[in-house]
């Protein structure tokens, strides 16, 4: 073998995914059909816990071009309908505008750094398993050959040639009459607030960034700074469009018309190309019956697609990455308890039956009709209660997400995301996240006594151990799994040692 794992698709799951596994001293080899990096963009920016879990691997920084953390974002929206977020008093919203293509320059450099090796023009074509290993049929640039690997990942999109492969179904619901336009344009300077990015249509008035409901469809605009500006659409009519036809700025002009009833003046970005010209007929929401078949896991689009709106589908992808890579680690080592493989699916695929159910409630809430307009009317009431707001923010954002850790402690912190700690571990103060970047286990102890430190010498070869004081949070220990939730948690001075060391057992194998 000369890989432990096979990653179909080097797109930023894949990519990511592939750090993980290098990180965790597991040799990956990424098979990418396209010859080359896309130059056209595909996505805008990141949304949600993911931009906190790209700071806790040190990759925010480089990302977001400053050395400052991350800062939750004062406001956002559900269905085009507006939430204040800065009346939360633990905002769990974050954004990160930057366009794919960098995301991907990032991860790709990280991956180059790390030593992963990416394989531009091989196709995977085939797979077959046995109970060892699994091998992949691979079409490259001087032909066909195999690879052998104890396991293969698809982290190849919607349509997903591993997913194909390995007979996992993929049931859903498709809305045909639906199409979504999106363009990066360039829209004249006097109709753009330069104080609040919104947009002023001559004919019907101004319009806040982002989303915009009329009875007619949905219209988007947003200033980037990373680019051109872009222009978004949705109609619930498909009639009369050639589907093998190009998307033109023509036809983005006249749906703009038809949705707003007023004209909005375009032209071509300046600079150069490719400038995103992106027409879909038809809305998917699809979820794969399974993220396992043997040797064969899925991740991102491969295993579930669904409606833009939001931009959930990297912070559910990614998320997947960071969640699997640990645990395939693991199982490689040998040092994995049983059964912690299965967790992947157990864990992840009930996130994304939760993001597709808030995709479809938010495509609802957008459709033409009076009986919509109503229904919008009672969201923007319940929208004005700050407990509402709460709720649908952590929702979109995946930070309501708490895994069932199968620990005896009821403690509030298990299974749940690692909150941001500022520790007292020495010379000056760290953020938790630059503990955290090299995706290894970790045991905060915070007793005042160091006590928990001699609780782990059998596990000292899996996890990094800080002990440390806090002001943020009052637990005296916390075991971090490297994905940042916590398997175990107390506030009591003197912890029994015999939980935790159930917990260890439980999630990194025996001593």
């Amino acid at each position: 073998m000369v890989a432990d794992v096979v990653i179909a698709g080097a797109g930023p799951n894949g990519l990511m995914l592939a750090c993980e596994l290098r990180l965790a001293g597991v040799r990956p080899v990424v098979l990418e059909r396209l010859p080359e990096p896309r130059r056209e963009n595909r996505a805008n920016g990141l949304v949600g816990q993911v931009v906190r879990m790209l700071d806790r691997r040190g990759l925010y920084q480089p990302l977001a071009g400053k050395s400052e953390p991350p800062e939750p974002l004062p406001a956002f929206f559900f269905g085009a309908m507006p939430l204040d977020l800065q009346v939360l008093d633990d905002n769990p919203f974050y954004l990160l505008p930057v366009p794919q293509t960098r995301i991907e320059q990032v991860l790709a450099e990280r991956a180059a750094e790390l030593g992963v090796e990416v394989r531009r023009g091989h196709e995977l074509t085939g797979l077959s398993q046995n109970a060892d290993t699994v091998t992949a049929e691979v079409t490259g640039p001087d032909g066909s050959y195999e690879l052998s690997s104890r396991y293969v990942v698809g982290s190849d999109g919607a349509h997903s040639a591993t997913r194909k492969l390995a007979g996992i179904g993929f049931p859903g619901a498709a809305s045909d009459h639906i199409v979504t336009r999106i363009a990066e344009v360039a829209v004249p300077d006097d109709h753009v607030d330069p104080a609040t990015g919104g947009l002023t249509v001559p004919g019907y008035g101004y319009i806040s960034p982002m989303y915009h409901r009329t009875e007619h469809g949905v219209f988007a605009y947003a200033r980037l700074a990373s680019g051109p500006d872009l222009v978004f659409t949705v109609e619930w009519t498909a009639g009369g469009i050639d589907p093998d036809a190009s998307l033109t700025l023509d036809e983005v002009h006249d749906s703009i018309y038809r949705v707003m009833g007023a004209d909005l003046p375009l032209r071509p970005p300046d600079g150069g190309g490719p400038h995103r010209l992106d027409r879909s007929i038809g809305v998917n929401t699809r979820l794969a019956d399974r993220y396992r078949d043997g040797r064969v896991l899925l991740v991102g689009d491969a295993a579930h697609v669904h409606f833009v709106i939001g931009g959930p589908g990297l912070n559910l992808g990614l998320q997947d990455a960071v969640n699997l890579g640990w645990k395939l680690a693991a199982v490689i080592h040998g040092w994995a308890p049983p059964g912690l493989l299965d967790t992947y699916e157990a864990e992840r695929r009930p996130v994304g039956e939760r993001v597709s159910m808030l995709s479809q409630a938010q495509l609802a809430l957008l459709a033409p009709g009076s009986e919509v307009t109503a229904l919008r009317e009672l969201f923007t009431e319940l929208l004005r209660d700050r407990r509402n707001i709460a709720q649908i923010a952590s929702m979109m954002a995946g930070a309501d997400i708490r895994y069932e850790m199968g620990v005896r402690d009821p403690h509030d912190l298990i299974g749940r995301w690692a909150p941001d700690l500022l520790l007292d571990a020495g010379s000056e103060p760290v953020r938790l996240a630059e503990l955290t970047t090299t995706a290894r286990p970790l045991l905060l102890d915070l007793t005042d006594d160091a006590s928990l430190t001699t609780a782990v010498d059998g596990w000292r070869d899996r996890i990094d151990i800080v002990a440390a004081h806090s002001k943020d949070t009052s637990a005296t220990g916390l075991l971090l799994r490297p994905d940042c939730y916590i398997a175990w948690a107390t506030d009591t001075p003197h912890p029994d040692h015999r939980d935790l060391r159930m917990a260890l057992t439980a999630w990194f194998g025996p001593s």
